[in-house]
């Protein structure tokens, strides 16, 4: 991704033992922490000289590249190594005997002091890489602090995370803070055209993750449409459950969560974020429900009081969608919390105005 270069170049210029990348999901975190590692352990510079970027070349960056290089340990929870083959998986995780684990288990941060600990083996240092870093639970957490406080030796760590307000102040505080830069829409649009992106598609794609490119071009390899995402709050405003049909429960929440949002914004006056004004004005009914005066052929206008009513239940809704996202990967019958889902959007949706 081209606006993660002039970042990369900044952060090599950085001092300290550990970084922390943070920012919105889809904006390249981990991408860009891989990026220092394999700069950080690039052969072609001098053990003693300044970094910079990896050459690409030498035994060191291929290593990284294959993912094996013998002085590179990256943390990721069970469910995210098994969905992007990072490393040989084992235990009953792997087998299926149970639920990948979302969280960075004390297993790993175990693996990770015995890694600091020992000596590299290639002679530039060893680099720890955690993604994403809010992903560790207390105990993970408080592992990481201790070796971050007293780090064995040449270690350097990277901290990719989407929610730093979760990580512990100690853990935040040891680190040099980086905060990840938004690329403007066009260079989006450009990345995923270069990519294969159906040109129709870019820009509501775009539009639909906020502007995360990362975001956007997962809302492509789904196989979402414009149409279809344009229709799902007019769908939801009609008990339906169109796209989110399709979806798993956490997707399925985070995408009600976009129209609760803007929902809000068309009911406040502010424009949306992730859909056409027109499509969120569909599904609130056109501005039914105002004066009575309103001339024939016009859109009844919602007075104070109206728009009052109807930002009551739409925060509400946003609160229940909150809570829903909290026990949305719980062994829930997939069917019926989606249609409770659906059945608590239409009633916001339709709420008296």
């Amino acid at each position: 991704m081209p606006w993660l270069a002039g970042q990369l170049d900044a952060l090599l210029h950085q001092q300290g033992h550990a970084l922390l990348l943070e920012g919105a999901s889809g904006l390249g975190q981990f991408e860009l922490g891989l990026a220092w590692a394999q700069a950080a352990l690039c052969e072609a510079r001098a053990a003693d000289a300044p970094m910079q970027a990896a050459c690409g070349r030498c035994e060191g960056c291929h290593a990284v590249q294959v993912r094996t290089h013998p002085d590179l340990l990256v943390l990721l929870p069970e469910a995210l190594q098994i969905e992007w083959g990072w490393g040989a998986q084992e235990g009953d995780a792997a087998e299926g005997k149970r639920k990948p684990s979302r969280e960075i288990r004390i297993e790993a941060m175990r693996q990770m002091i015995t890694f600091s600990q020992r000596t590299d083996a290639r002679g530039r240092g060893k680099v720890v890489l955690v993604y994403p870093a809010e992903s560790m639970n207390a105990i993970t957490a408080n592992a990481l602090l201790k070796t971050l406080e007293e780090p064995p030796g040449p270690t350097r760590f990277v901290l990719a995370t989407q929610a730093a307000h979760r990580l512990l102040p100690t853990i935040r505080s040891r680190c040099h803070a980086w905060k990840m830069h938004w690329p403007a829409a066009d260079a989006v649009q450009a990345w995923l055209l270069a990519a294969g992106a159906p040109p129709e598609q870019v820009p509501t794609a775009v539009q639909a993750a906020g502007g995360r490119p990362q975001d956007a071009w997962q809302w492509l390899q789904a196989g979402l449409t414009a149409q279809d995402w344009q229709r799902l709050p007019s769908q939801l405003a009609q008990g339906q459950a169109g796209l989110l049909a399709q979806a798993t429960p956490s997707q399925a929440v985070a995408m009600l969560m976009q129209v609760c949002h803007d929902a809000m914004a068309v009911a406040a006056g502010a424009a949306p974020r992730y859909f056409e004004a027109q499509a969120l004005q569909a599904a609130l009914g056109g501005g039914r429900g105002g004066r009575a005066d309103a001339k024939a052929g016009e859109a009844a206008v919602p007075t104070w009081a109206q728009r009052q009513k109807r930002l009551a239940r739409l925060s509400q809704w946003s609160v229940e969608l909150a809570q829903a996202a909290r026990t949305s990967e719980h062994t829930w019958n997939p069917e019926l919390m989606l249609w409770a889902l659906v059945d608590q959007a239409r009633a916001a949706l339709h709420s008296p105005a």
